[in-house]
């Protein structure tokens, strides 16, 4: 008898936390997040063809870029408020909504104006699958199975930036450049079913005061400021970069005050009295800054001068991401022994000597020396990124740690919007230049080449501050604020991540 009823309880306990059981919930979040990794990683290798299609310029296709990173960063934060509010599976289906009506808006765009409309609203739809998907893993793993289950989900988020620039490539090619975004729609749905099924149905809880004033502040400060960024490229004594600089200014004056004021902030910005903090923080924007501004360039360079198709420039592409992969895990181990400055100092070395050499490009320049070259840029990547955004989580002081996330996902994006604007501004004021110099020499192509090899330069010198700046880091300091027992994680703890 009591051998029976012992075994009862053990019997209830267990079966909820076998892996079989949360499958079917765990393909339901895989599902949704990796069509929103996709997507972000696909556009890129499909901007030259997107600029001969509507034919437009390069400056004006980069906002499809631009205008959707602003939008992810704008929601970001709203993760945590909205799941307290309506609940995680249900703000998790609307979110894959929207992002999927988005992408057959993005499909069938008649101009680029409204491809650039229908990518912010794909952009709002996007930018919370990621922090309540990872949320909502979080929850149903058991804490002694979540590193397992972290892996598994792990595993398609590595491999959607390795294969999106060959599917992209693919279906430009092969197909038309409107099917990297109506290929969304029956991944969408199957999401959706998937989610509506399987995701169980969560409680709603009373939520926080939602900083209004805030929400409305950050997306005109950083549109208006990458609007401004991008129009300097060209020149930076025009009306229009004026305009877009000062009022983005003065509304992120405005932003900083209203947030430092609030009790419950949309961003926490107290954080960044926490020295530390601050200089791993600048570090990782500087590193972002560089990289994802010279993610887009190589493919424009590979298309535009190499004469690669978009097929082809997605095979390119593939062993950048394929290095970045092989770096993190050994990072992640090495982390633990050393600390994130030496691996950051090695990383962020091999990023920015791999730049410079690629800053002397020359129309001969053979293809397996630019392989070599983002090959190492991958495996940086995989050294500095995973250590520099862990040291910013450690650096935090603890008893804001549970809002640091949110606001370093969403920094991510509109630093991001800002390298994607500004270098493409300066890309294509580089070849104009060079292009009104060589006139007389009658070598277009080469001035096009030198305007490439300028913003390369331009990329390296931003890392080789960034690797001085590694010398700064140092283990934080013990913080004492906060219960002793730490933070619970709530669902905006998990952006980006």
């Amino acid at each position: 008898m009591s051998a029976s009823t012992s075994s009862k309880p053990v019997a209830s306990v267990e079966k909820p936390f076998s892996l079989k059981a949360i499958l079917p919930p765990l393909m339901a979040i895989i599902v949704g997040m990796i069509m929103v990794i996709l997507d972000s990683t696909v556009v890129n290798n499909a901007i030259p063809k997107l600029v001969d299609y509507f034919h437009t310029d390069l400056k004006t296709i980069q906002w499809t870029v631009t205008g959707y990173t602003l939008a992810l960063s704008a929601v970001i934060p709203l993760a945590g408020w909205m799941t307290d509010k309506f609940g995680s599976k249900q703000i998790f289906m609307i979110t894959i909504a929207l992002f999927t009506v988005g992408s057959l808006l993005c499909g069938i765009a008649q101009t680029p104006e409204q491809l650039i409309v229908f990518r912010v609203v794909q952009g709002l739809g996007g930018g919370m699958v990621a922090p309540i998907g990872m949320a909502m893993v979080f929850k149903i793993a058991p804490p002694e199975r979540r590193g397992s289950i972290m892996g598994v989900l792990g595993i398609p988020m590595l491999m959607a930036p390795a294969f999106g620039p060959v599917l992209s490539g693919w279906l430009v090619d092969s197909v038309s450049w409107h099917w990297i975004f109506i290929i969304n729609l029956p991944i969408g749905i199957l999401a959706l079913v998937l989610a509506s099924k399987y995701l169980p149905r969560s409680d709603r809880h009373a939520a926080p005061h939602l900083d209004v004033v805030g929400m409305c502040l950050a997306p005109i400060a950083f549109s208006m400021l990458a609007y401004g960024v991008s129009e300097g490229g060209t020149s930076w004594s025009q009306t229009s970069t004026i305009t877009g600089l000062t009022v983005g200014g003065i509304a992120l004056i405005a932003f900083i005050f209203v947030e430092l004021r609030q009790k419950q902030p949309l961003l926490e910005l107290k954080v960044f009295k926490s020295s530390d903090f601050t200089r791993s923080i600048v570090l990782t924007w500087i590193v972002q800054l560089a990289l994802f501004g010279a993610m887009l360039i190589v493919p424009l360079y590979l298309q535009l001068v190499m004469h690669y198709s978009a097929l082809e420039t997605g095979w390119i592409l593939m062993p950048q991401a394929l290095c970045a992969g092989l770096g993190m895990p050994i990072s992640g181990r090495l982390f633990d022994k050393i600390g994130a400055r030496p691996l950051a100092f090695a990383g962020l070395t091999v990023i920015s000597v791999s730049l410079f050499v690629l800053s002397g490009i020359t129309v001969g320049t053979p293809l397996w020396k630019i392989i070599l070259c983002i090959c190492f840029i991958g495996l940086g990547m995989g050294f500095s990124m995973m250590p520099l955004n862990t040291h910013v989580l450690n650096a935090a002081p603890r008893r804001l740690v549970s809002r640091v996330t949110p606001l370093t996902t969403a920094a991510q994006q509109v630093v991001v919007s800002f390298a994607v604007a500004g270098l493409t501004g300066y890309l294509t004021s580089q070849i104009a230049s060079h292009a009104a110099s060589a006139r007389a020499d009658a070598n277009p192509l080469g001035a096009v080449v030198a305007g490439y090899g300028d913003t390369f330069f331009l990329s390296a010198c931003i890392v080789t501050a960034g690797v001085a700046l590694t010398l700064l880091l140092r283990k934080p300091k013990q913080q004492d604020e906060g219960a002793a027992g730490g933070d619970k994680p709530d669902p905006a703890m998990m952006a980006g991540h």
